[in-house]
Protein backbone atom coordinates (compact mmCIF):
# COMPACT_ATOMS: atom_id res chain seq x y z
CA UNK A 1 0.00 0.00 0.00
CA UNK A 2 3.20 2.64 0.95
CA UNK A 3 4.22 1.95 -2.27
CA UNK A 4 1.35 2.12 -4.13
CA UNK A 5 1.27 5.99 -2.58
CA UNK A 6 4.70 6.81 -3.29
CA UNK A 7 3.90 5.83 -6.87
CA UNK A 8 1.22 8.05 -6.79
CA UNK A 9 2.81 10.74 -5.39
CA UNK A 10 5.44 10.49 -7.90
CA UNK A 11 3.40 10.50 -10.83
CA UNK A 12 1.47 13.57 -9.47
CA UNK A 13 4.44 15.47 -8.74
CA UNK A 14 6.07 14.65 -12.55
CA UNK A 15 2.74 15.86 -13.97
CA UNK A 16 2.68 18.94 -12.41
CA UNK A 17 6.04 19.37 -13.19
CA UNK A 18 5.03 19.08 -17.30
CA UNK A 19 1.76 21.26 -16.44
CA UNK A 20 3.70 23.70 -15.31
CA UNK A 21 6.40 23.44 -17.79
CA UNK A 22 3.40 23.90 -20.31
CA UNK A 23 2.03 26.76 -18.98
CA UNK A 24 5.38 28.27 -18.88
CA UNK A 25 5.85 28.04 -22.36
CA UNK A 26 2.72 29.46 -23.55
CA UNK A 27 1.51 32.04 -20.87
CA UNK A 28 4.08 35.20 -20.09
CA UNK A 29 1.82 36.72 -16.77
CA UNK A 30 4.25 39.61 -16.15
CA UNK A 31 3.39 41.27 -19.03
CA UNK A 32 0.92 44.40 -18.21
CA UNK A 33 0.21 47.25 -21.00
CA UNK A 34 -2.46 50.12 -19.44
CA UNK A 35 -2.36 51.40 -22.27
CA UNK A 36 -2.73 48.99 -25.56
CA UNK A 37 -2.97 50.56 -28.69
CA UNK A 38 -4.81 48.21 -30.99
CA UNK A 39 -3.65 47.39 -34.79
CA UNK A 40 -5.55 50.69 -37.19
CA UNK A 41 -7.21 47.65 -38.77
CA UNK A 42 -9.15 47.08 -35.26
CA UNK A 43 -10.72 50.16 -34.95
CA UNK A 44 -12.02 51.25 -38.39
CA UNK A 45 -15.43 51.55 -38.90
CA UNK A 46 -16.81 48.66 -40.59
CA UNK A 47 -18.76 50.93 -42.76
CA UNK A 48 -15.46 51.25 -44.39
CA UNK A 49 -14.25 47.64 -45.22
CA UNK A 50 -17.46 46.95 -46.72
CA UNK A 51 -16.90 48.93 -49.80
CA UNK A 52 -15.43 46.34 -52.14
CA UNK A 53 -17.68 43.60 -51.54
CA UNK A 54 -21.03 43.00 -51.30
CA UNK A 55 -21.29 41.52 -47.59
CA UNK A 56 -24.59 41.00 -45.80
CA UNK A 57 -24.21 40.56 -42.40
CA UNK A 58 -27.74 39.71 -41.43
CA UNK A 59 -27.41 36.59 -43.31
CA UNK A 60 -25.01 34.00 -41.68
CA UNK A 61 -24.03 30.48 -43.13
CA UNK A 62 -25.83 27.13 -43.13
CA UNK A 63 -25.01 25.47 -39.96
CA UNK A 64 -23.76 28.21 -37.67
CA UNK A 65 -25.55 29.43 -34.64
CA UNK A 66 -25.16 32.70 -33.78
CA UNK A 67 -25.82 34.85 -30.40
CA UNK A 68 -24.44 36.88 -27.83
CA UNK A 69 -20.26 36.04 -27.29
CA UNK A 70 -19.75 33.52 -24.60
CA UNK A 71 -16.29 34.68 -21.69
CA UNK A 72 -14.02 31.77 -21.42
CA UNK A 73 -11.77 31.18 -17.95
CA UNK A 74 -8.31 32.12 -18.70
CA UNK A 75 -7.08 28.24 -18.73
CA UNK A 76 -9.46 27.90 -21.80
CA UNK A 77 -7.96 30.48 -23.89
CA UNK A 78 -4.64 29.06 -22.90
CA UNK A 79 -5.57 25.37 -23.59
CA UNK A 80 -7.11 25.80 -26.85
CA UNK A 81 -3.51 28.63 -27.86
CA UNK A 82 -1.23 25.62 -26.51
CA UNK A 83 -3.71 22.85 -28.64
CA UNK A 84 -3.78 24.81 -32.17
CA UNK A 85 -1.57 22.86 -34.86
CA UNK A 86 1.40 25.67 -35.29
CA UNK A 87 5.13 25.68 -35.16
CA UNK A 88 4.95 29.02 -33.98
CA UNK A 89 4.71 30.19 -30.25
CA UNK A 90 0.95 31.37 -29.35
CA UNK A 91 1.48 32.87 -25.95
CA UNK A 92 -1.09 33.97 -23.74
CA UNK A 93 -1.47 36.65 -21.38
CA UNK A 94 -3.27 39.90 -20.05
CA UNK A 95 -2.60 41.36 -23.38
CA UNK A 96 -3.47 38.55 -25.65
CA UNK A 97 -6.50 37.83 -23.75
CA UNK A 98 -7.76 42.11 -24.65
CA UNK A 99 -6.83 41.30 -28.05
CA UNK A 100 -9.33 38.32 -28.08
CA UNK A 101 -12.28 39.94 -25.90
CA UNK A 102 -11.95 42.71 -28.61
CA UNK A 103 -12.76 40.51 -31.42
CA UNK A 104 -15.14 38.43 -29.51
CA UNK A 105 -17.09 41.40 -28.38
CA UNK A 106 -16.63 44.90 -30.22
CA UNK A 107 -15.64 43.66 -33.58
CA UNK A 108 -17.90 40.71 -33.73
CA UNK A 109 -19.03 42.05 -37.29
CA UNK A 110 -15.99 42.59 -38.42
CA UNK A 111 -14.76 38.93 -37.55
CA UNK A 112 -18.46 37.89 -39.45
CA UNK A 113 -16.48 40.13 -42.67
CA UNK A 114 -13.44 38.66 -42.49
CA UNK A 115 -14.54 35.05 -42.02
CA UNK A 116 -16.37 35.44 -45.81
CA UNK A 117 -13.22 36.83 -47.17
CA UNK A 118 -11.22 34.51 -45.67
CA UNK A 119 -13.06 31.50 -48.45
CA UNK A 120 -11.13 33.97 -50.96
CA UNK A 121 -8.36 35.08 -49.91
CA UNK A 122 -6.60 32.67 -47.09
CA UNK A 123 -6.29 29.46 -49.80
CA UNK A 124 -3.79 31.95 -51.75
CA UNK A 125 -2.27 33.09 -48.57
CA UNK A 126 -1.77 29.55 -47.76
CA UNK A 127 0.13 28.32 -51.45
CA UNK A 128 2.65 31.05 -51.27
CA UNK A 129 3.15 30.19 -48.13
CA UNK A 130 3.27 26.99 -48.27
CA UNK A 131 5.67 27.41 -51.65
CA UNK A 132 8.29 29.12 -49.40
CA UNK A 133 8.30 26.20 -46.39
CA UNK A 134 7.27 28.89 -44.25
CA UNK A 135 4.54 28.48 -40.95
CA UNK A 136 0.93 28.50 -42.85
CA UNK A 137 -0.43 30.52 -39.52
CA UNK A 138 1.17 34.01 -41.10
CA UNK A 139 -2.07 33.61 -43.50
CA UNK A 140 -3.68 35.43 -40.66
CA UNK A 141 -1.20 38.64 -40.63
CA UNK A 142 -3.61 41.02 -43.12
CA UNK A 143 -6.29 40.31 -40.70
CA UNK A 144 -4.36 42.63 -38.48
CA UNK A 145 -3.13 44.72 -40.89
CA UNK A 146 -6.06 45.49 -43.11
CA UNK A 147 -8.70 43.02 -41.74
CA UNK A 148 -8.81 42.14 -45.43
CA UNK A 149 -9.58 45.11 -47.23
CA UNK A 150 -7.29 45.24 -50.42
CA UNK A 151 -7.79 48.56 -50.98
CA UNK A 152 -6.72 49.50 -47.06
CA UNK A 153 -4.62 52.71 -46.82
CA UNK A 154 -3.21 53.71 -43.20
CA UNK A 155 -2.51 57.06 -41.80
CA UNK A 156 0.94 56.54 -43.12
CA UNK A 157 0.03 55.65 -46.32
CA UNK A 158 0.52 51.79 -46.29
CA UNK A 159 -1.31 50.09 -48.70
CA UNK A 160 -2.91 47.39 -49.64
CA UNK A 161 -3.87 43.72 -47.65
CA UNK A 162 0.02 43.31 -46.70
CA UNK A 163 -0.28 47.08 -45.93
CA UNK A 164 2.91 47.77 -47.86
CA UNK A 165 4.84 51.25 -47.47
CA UNK A 166 5.84 52.76 -50.88
CA UNK A 167 9.61 52.24 -50.56
CA UNK A 168 9.31 48.40 -49.11
CA UNK A 169 6.81 47.43 -51.55
CA UNK A 170 9.07 48.90 -54.73
CA UNK A 171 12.14 47.10 -52.66
CA UNK A 172 10.46 44.07 -53.75
CA UNK A 173 9.35 44.87 -57.11
CA UNK A 174 6.24 45.96 -56.79
CA UNK A 175 4.87 48.75 -59.56
CA UNK A 176 3.38 51.51 -58.00
CA UNK A 177 2.58 54.87 -60.05
CA UNK A 178 -0.34 56.76 -60.85
CA UNK A 179 -2.47 53.92 -62.99
CA UNK A 180 -0.90 50.86 -61.35
CA UNK A 181 -0.69 50.26 -57.87
CA UNK A 182 0.46 46.50 -57.05
CA UNK A 183 0.27 46.39 -53.25
CA UNK A 184 -3.28 46.71 -53.67
CA UNK A 185 -2.82 43.71 -56.16
CA UNK A 186 -3.62 40.34 -54.03
CA UNK A 187 -1.34 37.79 -56.07
CA UNK A 188 1.13 39.88 -55.95
CA UNK A 189 1.71 41.58 -53.02
CA UNK A 190 1.42 38.00 -51.25
CA UNK A 191 4.50 36.76 -52.67
CA UNK A 192 6.05 39.96 -51.90
CA UNK A 193 5.10 39.73 -48.75
CA UNK A 194 5.86 36.19 -48.28
CA UNK A 195 9.55 37.22 -49.63
CA UNK A 196 9.95 40.11 -47.17
CA UNK A 197 9.32 37.70 -44.19
CA UNK A 198 11.31 35.10 -45.03
CA UNK A 199 13.95 37.45 -45.45
CA UNK A 200 13.35 39.17 -41.60
CA UNK A 201 13.47 35.30 -39.95
CA UNK A 202 16.62 34.79 -41.42
CA UNK A 203 17.86 38.04 -39.55
CA UNK A 204 16.04 37.05 -36.23
CA UNK A 205 14.98 32.96 -36.31
CA UNK A 206 12.23 33.88 -34.69
CA UNK A 207 8.64 34.77 -35.70
CA UNK A 208 7.79 36.82 -33.09
CA UNK A 209 10.29 39.42 -33.60
CA UNK A 210 9.90 38.94 -37.55
CA UNK A 211 6.19 39.55 -36.97
CA UNK A 212 7.34 42.50 -35.21
CA UNK A 213 9.58 43.71 -37.76
CA UNK A 214 7.16 43.46 -40.16
CA UNK A 215 5.23 46.28 -38.26
CA UNK A 216 7.29 48.49 -37.19
CA UNK A 217 11.10 47.57 -39.37
CA UNK A 218 13.90 45.74 -38.69
CA UNK A 219 15.74 49.40 -36.95
CA UNK A 220 13.16 49.56 -34.67
CA UNK A 221 13.49 45.98 -33.26
CA UNK A 222 16.78 45.93 -33.42
CA UNK A 223 17.23 49.17 -31.05
CA UNK A 224 14.97 47.42 -28.71
CA UNK A 225 16.78 44.44 -28.59
CA UNK A 226 19.61 46.54 -27.65
CA UNK A 227 18.33 48.64 -25.21
CA UNK A 228 16.88 45.24 -23.38
CA UNK A 229 20.49 44.43 -22.98
CA UNK A 230 20.21 42.29 -26.23
CA UNK A 231 17.59 39.90 -25.44
CA UNK A 232 15.80 38.36 -28.51
CA UNK A 233 12.62 37.11 -27.02
CA UNK A 234 9.39 39.65 -27.91
CA UNK A 235 8.27 39.62 -24.16
CA UNK A 236 11.48 40.29 -22.83
CA UNK A 237 11.80 43.47 -25.38
CA UNK A 238 8.26 44.22 -25.24
CA UNK A 239 8.21 47.45 -23.15
CA UNK A 240 11.50 49.00 -25.86
CA UNK A 241 9.22 48.60 -28.57
CA UNK A 242 6.98 51.65 -30.39
CA UNK A 243 3.70 51.76 -28.60
CA UNK A 244 1.85 50.88 -31.71
CA UNK A 245 3.68 47.70 -32.32
CA UNK A 246 3.58 46.28 -28.70
CA UNK A 247 -0.17 45.14 -29.48
CA UNK A 248 1.06 43.85 -32.84
CA UNK A 249 2.23 40.29 -32.05
CA UNK A 250 -0.72 39.91 -29.25
CA UNK A 251 -3.14 41.13 -32.22
CA UNK A 252 -1.73 38.36 -34.64
CA UNK A 253 -2.27 35.78 -31.32
CA UNK A 254 -6.19 36.63 -31.33
CA UNK A 255 -6.66 36.67 -34.67
CA UNK A 256 -5.06 32.75 -35.11
CA UNK A 257 -7.28 32.22 -31.79
CA UNK A 258 -10.86 34.06 -33.34
CA UNK A 259 -10.45 32.65 -36.53
CA UNK A 260 -10.39 29.08 -35.31
CA UNK A 261 -12.76 29.66 -32.35
CA UNK A 262 -15.07 32.02 -33.79
CA UNK A 263 -18.22 29.34 -33.23
CA UNK A 264 -17.50 28.94 -29.58
CA UNK A 265 -18.18 32.85 -29.26
CA UNK A 266 -20.83 32.45 -31.48
CA UNK A 267 -20.06 34.36 -34.66
CA UNK A 268 -20.77 33.52 -37.95
CA UNK A 269 -19.24 34.48 -41.13
CA UNK A 270 -21.16 36.56 -43.40
CA UNK A 271 -22.52 35.91 -46.68
CA UNK A 272 -20.80 37.14 -49.79
CA UNK A 273 -22.93 37.49 -52.63
CA UNK A 274 -20.37 38.19 -55.29
CA UNK A 275 -17.31 35.90 -54.55
CA UNK A 276 -16.35 34.11 -57.50
CA UNK A 277 -14.93 31.21 -57.29
CA UNK A 278 -13.67 29.82 -60.62
CA UNK A 279 -11.33 32.64 -62.05
CA UNK A 280 -8.83 32.99 -64.71
CA UNK A 281 -6.18 35.60 -66.17
CA UNK A 282 -5.32 37.14 -69.67
CA UNK A 283 -3.03 39.02 -70.16
CA UNK A 284 -3.93 42.80 -71.58
CA UNK A 285 -1.49 44.34 -74.52
CA UNK A 286 -3.39 47.57 -74.68
CA UNK A 287 -4.91 50.38 -72.91
CA UNK A 288 -8.32 49.66 -71.71
CA UNK A 289 -10.79 51.30 -69.01
CA UNK A 290 -12.80 48.33 -67.03
CA UNK A 291 -15.74 50.19 -68.00
CA UNK A 292 -15.47 49.29 -71.50
CA UNK A 293 -14.46 45.66 -70.38
CA UNK A 294 -18.00 45.42 -68.06
CA UNK A 295 -20.12 46.84 -70.74
CA UNK A 296 -18.68 44.46 -73.57
CA UNK A 297 -18.52 41.63 -71.10
CA UNK A 298 -21.86 41.85 -69.24
CA UNK A 299 -19.71 42.65 -66.03
CA UNK A 300 -20.55 44.67 -63.20
CA UNK A 301 -17.76 47.30 -62.45
CA UNK A 302 -17.81 46.90 -59.20
CA UNK A 303 -16.81 42.57 -59.43
CA UNK A 304 -14.00 43.72 -62.39
CA UNK A 305 -12.40 46.44 -59.26
CA UNK A 306 -12.87 43.76 -56.55
CA UNK A 307 -11.03 41.18 -58.78
CA UNK A 308 -8.45 44.04 -60.03
CA UNK A 309 -8.20 46.37 -57.21
CA UNK A 310 -4.64 47.33 -58.52
CA UNK A 311 -5.55 49.66 -61.24
CA UNK A 312 -6.31 52.52 -59.03
CA UNK A 313 -8.38 54.71 -61.56
CA UNK A 314 -9.70 51.90 -63.52
CA UNK A 315 -7.46 51.89 -66.57
CA UNK A 316 -5.41 49.38 -67.83
CA UNK A 317 -2.29 50.86 -69.23
CA UNK A 318 -1.30 47.80 -71.63
CA UNK A 319 0.39 50.20 -74.34
CA UNK A 320 3.43 50.36 -72.23
CA UNK A 321 3.92 46.41 -71.23
CA UNK A 322 1.34 43.66 -70.68
CA UNK A 323 -0.65 43.60 -67.49
CA UNK A 324 -2.61 40.69 -65.96
CA UNK A 325 -6.36 41.12 -65.87
CA UNK A 326 -8.41 38.81 -63.33
CA UNK A 327 -11.95 37.72 -65.17
CA UNK A 328 -14.45 34.92 -64.31
CA UNK A 329 -13.54 31.82 -65.95
CA UNK A 330 -16.39 31.99 -68.49
CA UNK A 331 -15.93 35.68 -69.41
CA UNK A 332 -12.18 34.87 -70.59
CA UNK A 333 -12.42 33.41 -73.89
CA UNK A 334 -15.11 36.34 -74.51
CA UNK A 335 -12.86 38.71 -73.63
CA UNK A 336 -10.27 37.56 -76.12
CA UNK A 337 -13.01 37.01 -79.10
CA UNK A 338 -14.17 40.42 -78.34
CA UNK A 339 -10.53 42.40 -77.52
CA UNK A 340 -11.19 44.76 -80.60
CA UNK A 341 -15.20 45.36 -79.60
CA UNK A 342 -13.43 45.86 -76.40
CA UNK A 343 -10.89 48.53 -77.05
CA UNK A 344 -12.99 50.44 -79.28
CA UNK A 345 -16.32 50.46 -76.64
CA UNK A 346 -16.58 54.00 -76.31
CA UNK A 347 -13.25 54.70 -76.28
CA UNK A 348 -13.44 58.32 -76.55
CA UNK A 349 -15.13 58.86 -73.48
CA UNK A 350 -13.61 56.71 -71.40
CA UNK A 351 -9.90 57.33 -72.40
CA UNK A 352 -10.29 61.27 -73.09
CA UNK A 353 -6.99 62.46 -71.41
CA UNK A 354 -5.38 60.35 -74.12
CA UNK A 355 -6.86 61.91 -76.87
CA UNK A 356 -3.72 64.69 -77.38
CA UNK A 357 -0.92 61.37 -77.19
CA UNK A 358 -3.08 59.45 -79.16
CA UNK A 359 -3.44 61.43 -82.05
CA UNK A 360 0.44 62.83 -81.98
CA UNK A 361 1.10 58.96 -82.02
CA UNK A 362 -1.19 58.23 -84.92
CA UNK A 363 -0.21 61.13 -86.78
CA UNK A 364 -3.19 62.85 -86.82
CA UNK A 365 -3.26 65.78 -84.44
CA UNK A 366 -4.98 68.92 -84.55
CA UNK A 367 -6.88 67.71 -87.46
CA UNK A 368 -11.17 68.41 -87.24
CA UNK A 369 -12.68 65.92 -89.66
CA UNK A 370 -9.26 63.87 -90.25
CA UNK A 371 -6.77 63.58 -92.82
CA UNK A 372 -5.34 60.10 -92.55
CA UNK A 373 -6.72 56.83 -91.00
CA UNK A 374 -4.59 54.15 -89.47
CA UNK A 375 -4.08 50.98 -90.68
CA UNK A 376 -4.10 48.13 -88.20
CA UNK A 377 -2.47 44.56 -87.43
CA UNK A 378 -2.40 42.32 -84.55
CA UNK A 379 0.77 40.65 -83.77
CA UNK A 380 1.46 36.79 -84.41
CA UNK A 381 2.78 34.41 -82.97
CA UNK A 382 6.36 34.27 -84.56
CA UNK A 383 6.08 37.99 -85.34
CA UNK A 384 8.79 40.70 -84.79
CA UNK A 385 8.61 44.50 -85.63
CA UNK A 386 11.27 43.59 -88.46
CA UNK A 387 9.33 41.10 -90.11
CA UNK A 388 6.12 43.46 -89.62
CA UNK A 389 7.62 46.66 -90.78
CA UNK A 390 8.69 45.04 -93.86
CA UNK A 391 5.74 43.15 -94.61
CA UNK A 392 4.26 46.76 -94.25
CA UNK A 393 6.73 48.72 -96.49
CA UNK A 394 7.29 51.20 -93.39
CA UNK A 395 10.80 51.49 -91.37
CA UNK A 396 10.81 50.12 -88.04
CA UNK A 397 11.18 53.60 -86.65
CA UNK A 398 7.91 54.42 -88.04
CA UNK A 399 6.66 51.06 -86.64
CA UNK A 400 7.96 51.94 -83.61
CA UNK A 401 7.15 55.84 -83.67
CA UNK A 402 3.58 55.30 -84.65
CA UNK A 403 2.90 53.13 -81.44
CA UNK A 404 4.83 54.60 -79.01
CA UNK A 405 7.36 51.68 -78.79
CA UNK A 406 10.12 52.16 -76.77
CA UNK A 407 12.07 48.78 -77.40
CA UNK A 408 11.98 45.88 -79.83
CA UNK A 409 9.93 43.74 -77.39
CA UNK A 410 6.06 43.13 -78.69
CA UNK A 411 3.26 40.60 -77.34
CA UNK A 412 1.46 38.24 -79.08
CA UNK A 413 -2.12 39.85 -79.88
CA UNK A 414 -1.21 43.56 -79.78
CA UNK A 415 -2.17 45.72 -82.18
CA UNK A 416 -0.32 47.84 -83.94
CA UNK A 417 -0.67 50.52 -86.52
CA UNK A 418 1.43 49.40 -89.64
CA UNK A 419 0.03 52.37 -92.46
CA UNK A 420 -1.69 55.53 -93.27
CA UNK A 421 -4.39 56.22 -95.65
CA UNK A 422 -5.00 59.67 -96.63
CA UNK A 423 -8.75 61.18 -96.54
CA UNK A 424 -10.08 63.54 -98.23
CA UNK A 425 -9.88 66.99 -96.87
CA UNK A 426 -12.47 69.66 -97.10
CA UNK A 427 -11.28 72.68 -99.68
CA UNK A 428 -9.00 74.59 -97.87
CA UNK A 429 -7.79 77.94 -99.30
CA UNK A 430 -4.07 77.69 -99.93
CA UNK A 431 -1.03 78.97 -98.56
CA UNK A 432 -0.19 82.00 -100.73
CA UNK A 433 3.11 81.91 -103.20
CA UNK A 434 2.32 77.95 -103.00
CA UNK A 435 0.82 78.21 -106.57
CA UNK A 436 0.40 82.13 -107.40
CA UNK A 437 -0.43 83.46 -110.87
CA UNK A 438 2.35 85.45 -112.41
CA UNK A 439 1.83 89.63 -112.46
CA UNK A 440 1.28 89.15 -116.03
CA UNK A 441 -1.77 87.39 -115.55
CA UNK A 442 -2.80 88.20 -118.67
CA UNK A 443 -2.11 84.92 -120.71
CA UNK A 444 -3.53 82.77 -118.24
CA UNK A 445 -0.53 80.92 -117.65
CA UNK A 446 1.18 80.21 -114.07
CA UNK A 447 4.36 80.24 -112.11
CA UNK A 448 4.97 77.51 -109.57
CA UNK A 449 6.86 78.85 -106.93
CA UNK A 450 8.17 76.36 -103.90
CA UNK A 451 7.43 77.30 -100.83
CA UNK A 452 9.65 75.76 -97.90
CA UNK A 453 9.17 74.67 -94.30
CA UNK A 454 10.90 73.56 -91.48
CA UNK A 455 9.91 70.48 -89.89
CA UNK A 456 9.56 71.01 -86.32
CA UNK A 457 9.48 68.93 -82.94
CA UNK A 458 6.15 67.49 -82.84
CA UNK A 459 4.87 67.88 -86.64
CA UNK A 460 3.47 65.06 -88.55
CA UNK A 461 2.53 64.83 -92.74
CA UNK A 462 -0.98 65.46 -91.75
CA UNK A 463 -0.43 68.47 -89.61
CA UNK A 464 2.11 69.84 -91.83
CA UNK A 465 -0.51 69.45 -94.98
CA UNK A 466 -3.71 71.03 -93.30
CA UNK A 467 -1.78 74.02 -91.84
CA UNK A 468 -0.47 74.62 -95.77
CA UNK A 469 -4.01 73.65 -97.24
CA UNK A 470 -2.51 70.64 -99.18
CA UNK A 471 -3.14 67.07 -99.04
CA UNK A 472 -0.89 64.24 -97.73
CA UNK A 473 -0.01 62.46 -100.92
CA UNK A 474 0.86 66.00 -102.28
CA UNK A 475 3.42 66.49 -99.83
CA UNK A 476 4.50 62.82 -100.21
CA UNK A 477 4.74 63.26 -104.21
CA UNK A 478 5.98 66.48 -103.87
Amino acid sequence: MKKVIILTLLYLSIGTHLLAQETQQTTVEEIRDNSIVYPESMTKQLSELLKTWQIDLSKAEVECERGINVVFHDSVYLKRLHRMPTEMELSFNSVVKSHIEMYANRRREQVSYMLALGDYYFPMFEQALDRQGMPLELKYLPVIESALNPVAVSRVGATGLWQFMMRTGKGYGLEVNSLVDERRDPYKATEAAVRYLKDLYAIYSDWNLVIAAYNCGPGNVNKAIARSGGKRDYWQIYYHLPRETRGYVPAFIAANYIMSHYADHKICPAHAYNTTTALDTVHVNERIHLEQIAGVLDLSLSELRRLNPQFKKDVIPGDSKAYALVLPSEKMYTFIDKSDEIMNYNRSSYLTHRANTDAYLNGTATTQSGNTTNIYYRVKKGDNLSIIARRNRITLSQLKSWNGLRSNTIGVGKRLVVGKEAVALPKTEPVKQMAQNTEGGSTGETETVNQFYRVRKGDTLGKIAQRNGVRVTQLQTW
